[in-house]
């Protein structure tokens, strides 16, 4: 429980630094947010009136204390262009982002952990020479590029969906699911393939222990060794990337919602960055980094169950 107790405090306090950095940076850039919401041809009356409504001319530190203890809240602010609140136009798009996070996420693990395991245990042979070698190309392409590729693949060659039709889970749940896969893929396929090197070689390792020769000179066969033994201890720094990829992949989401024309999060932040409408772009990325820093912790935890010995040197 200490553990969990300092892992939990450091996870409070970095939340706590990073809200600070995101609105002093998003302070710190030049640009007028009332100058961007009213246009060029605003008079500076308007424009001094506006800044005032928006609570710009007042000291840095009472405008990120009254920020944070609303946002703590729910209360995200008000949108600087549109006038409605920012929780009000994150809330309804946010469960597409998350969903495909989620999907993206499951499909890594089902697909890698089968995958990794056949690798190690058929180390150096053509099966695994050729699944390495394909998997290193995979590892290679971008979220973006991969998602163009599947779009051309399965969308105008196999027409196994049409690009650009997405179809809102509130109307065609079926219709939904059956758009969104595909990004999903085109996001978990890179992690799919950084998961399969990183558990075979972990894998391997761990068959090199002096343990393994024990567990042999016992009378286990090969099958015993992998899933009692070798596969429990490769496991731990599988997790830990796994814990930093489900963060990614929200990210991941984020951009290839852009190449499938899916409206989550990742429009709205790109069209508040062009805009400089800051509280949307402040409350999304503060959401992303609650997300990222919520599933380190979860790995620490898990990762301290896995291995109780990390509590002692903590």
């Amino acid at each position: 429980m200490k553990y969990i107790g300092k892992k939990l405090a450091a996870m409070l306090i970095t939340l706590l630094c990073i809200s600070f950095l995101v609105y002093l940076a998003f302070d710190m850039i030049p640009g007028d947010a009332a100058l961007s919401a009213l246009g060029t041809d605003a008079t500076p009356e308007s424009l001094a009136a506006l800044r005032e409504q928006l609570g710009l001319d007042r000291p840095f530190i009472e405008r990120y204390l009254e920020w944070l203890f609303a946002f703590i809240r729910g209360d995200y602010g008000m949108s600087y262009k549109y006038h409605m609140p920012v929780a009000d136009m994150i809330v309804p798009k946010l469960p597409i982002t998350v969903i495909m996070a989620v999907i993206s996420f499951f499909m890594m693990v089902v697909i890698a952990l089968p995958i990794g395991i056949y690798t190690a245990k058929h180390n150096g042979r053509w099966a695994d020479r050729l699944i390495m070698a394909v998997n290193q190309v995979v590892m290679a392409v971008p979220h973006f590029f991969m998602g163009i590729l599947i779009t051309y693949f399965f969308g105008l060659v196999l027409k196994l969906f049409t690009p650009g039709g997405f179809v809102s889970y509130e109307k065609d749940v079926a219709g939904f699911f059956a758009y969104i896969i595909f990004p999903c893929i085109a996001i978990a396929l890179p992690k799919v393939a950084m998961s399969v090197k990183l558990l075979r070689s972990s894998c391997i390792e761990e068959a090199k222990k002096d343990y393994v020769r024990t567990a042999y000179s016992k009378g286990n066969d090969t099958n015993k060794v992998l899933y009692r033994h070798v596969l429990k201890n490769a496991m731990i720094p599988v997790i830990t990337l796994w814990g930093m990829t489900l963060a990614d992949m929200l990210v991941g989401s984020i951009v290839i919602e852009q190449v499938f024309n899916i409206p989550g999060i990742g429009r709205i932040l790109l069209t508040s960055i062009s805009y400089r409408d800051y509280p949307v772009v402040e409350a999304i990325i503060i959401l992303i980094a609650f997300v990222v820093i919520v599933a380190n912790f979860c790995v620490d935890v898990i990762y301290q169950l896995v291995d109780p010995r990390i509590s002692i040197h903590e």
